[in-house]
């Protein structure tokens, strides 16, 4: 009987051990994941222009029609700027498919297609991609 109470205590003392290292390790890991969270969050905060671009070359996938200072598909980020400050025009509204096509009239129904891309977008998205774009006026 005594060897069973004494496996017994070797036991619990085991598994108390166990469970403060574990949650040591545990709240070591968790202060490690707030801290890269919280470094990953001021990362993440950037420019509207620098959240345009990152959009702009990445899931807006503007850049496989529209280069920065020449025509490909569709016109140039420079000139999409210009003609917009020209005609005191909304970018967002445009390409929210709320408003008509003021640069390039005869690229609109290409243009259309991706509609499904920047509708889908946020209204903070949509303002970065019409920062990065102005910040291409020359």
């Amino acid at each position: 009987m005594k060897k069973i109470i004494v496996l017994a205590m070797v036991f619990l003392a085991l598994s108390c051990k166990n469970k403060e290292e574990e949650s040591f390790g545990k709240q070591e890991e968790a202060v490690a994941n707030e801290a890269a969270a919280s470094e990953g969050m001021q990362a993440e905060v950037q420019t509207p222009e620098k959240l345009g671009e990152t959009i702009f070359q990445g899931k807006g996938n503007c850049v496989s029609c529209h280069q920065v200072d020449k025509k490909l598909i569709g016109p140039s980020v420079q000139d999409i700027a210009k003609i917009y400050k020209d005609k005191n025009a909304d970018i967002v509204t445009f390409l929210k498919g709320e408003g008509e096509p003021i640069v390039d009239p005869a690229q609109y129904e290409i243009m259309k297609a991706n509609f499904v891309i920047t509708k889908a977008m946020s209204d903070e998205e949509l303002k970065g991609l019409e920062a990065y774009i102005y910040s291409n006026l020359q």
